[in-house]
């Protein structure tokens, strides 16, 4: 029998009256639960709207309890800014760049292209920017924090994956304590970016692989993963998961992905995991 879950410490009365129409509510860790006998995406599409609160079916099959990995994206998945986007800003072609990252986002542009022509744009620039960014721009997004403290109280590991770059990864991975990151390699010499990354681009297959090659390290099936992201460059890599979450993501990630946050944080990740 399909369970929805509502991600929603609390109702009001309409929302009460409203699910209760649909089953019986049963109250979880900081959200509900209706094991429905159908629910179609019309129907679905329906409850969201008029409750206006995130609402998800599990997947046939997932299991909360049988969840040992987490794969995120970085950039406005588990962080609230696009990296390269605010790197461009300080060279003054922030607008140039971000038009190109919307549309790879979106899927209308090929990932490993749009990338090499966002990061040729900068060349030239000081490394020292990279800090600067990470110091005043990178901020995690809302529920960040508790998702990551409650992985591992889980012993649920977590790995961060980005068509961004090691530079942030690399801190972010340190400050978190996460257990996996991978990341494109910003080329530089004497300071100054080169306009290129060395090595192969982490692009939509890249981030895939990842998720296959963690797997067969801890021993586990990739129906024990949850994926999160927000753009089409992780399609490829939630469809590999066991259940996949488009977080406040663009259109054609939300189509496709089998589960959507749109107004809770990352802390409604957790609510896949609890019985």
């Amino acid at each position: 029998m399909p369970t929805l879950i509502i991600h929603t410490p609390t109702l009001n009365d309409a929302q009460h009256t409203l699910f209760q129409s649909v089953g019986e509510l049963k109250a979880c860790n900081n959200h509900f639960r209706i094991e429905c006998n159908h629910i179609d995406n019309e129907k679905l599409f329906e409850l969201r709207h008029e409750s206006e609160l995130d609402l998800n079916l599990l997947p046939d099959g997932f299991d909360g309890k049988d969840v040992k990995l987490l794969i995120s994206d970085m950039d406005s998945t588990l962080i609230a800014i696009e990296c390269i986007d605010e790197i461009a800003d300080y060279m003054n072609i922030k607008p140039q760049v971000s038009e190109i990252t919307e549309a790879a986002m979106r899927g209308e542009l090929d990932f490993e292209g749009s990338l090499t022509k966002r990061v040729g744009l900068l060349k030239g620039l000081n490394t020292s920017t990279l800090q600067q960014v990470y110091d005043e721009r990178l901020q995690l997004n809302p529920g960040a924090n508790t998702l990551i403290d409650s992985l591992k109280a889980k012993s649920i590991k977590f790995a961060l994956v980005s068509g961004g770059f090691t530079f942030f990864t690399d801190r972010l991975k340190d400050k978190l304590g996460l257990d996996f990151t991978r990341a494109n390699v910003l080329s530089e010499t004497d300071g100054k970016l080169n306009g290129s990354v060395d090595g192969a681009i982490i692009g939509a297959q890249a981030k895939a692989d990842f998720l296959h090659e963690l797997c067969q390290k801890l021993n586990i099936q990739p129906h024990q993963v949850i994926a999160a992201g927000d753009g089409a460059n992780d399609l490829l890599m939630m469809k590999e998961a066991g259940l996949s979450v488009a977080y406040h993501a663009k259109p054609a990630v939300q189509s496709q992905a089998s589960t959507a946050l749109n107004h809770r944080g990352l802390d409604a990740i957790l609510d896949f995991l609890a019985e």
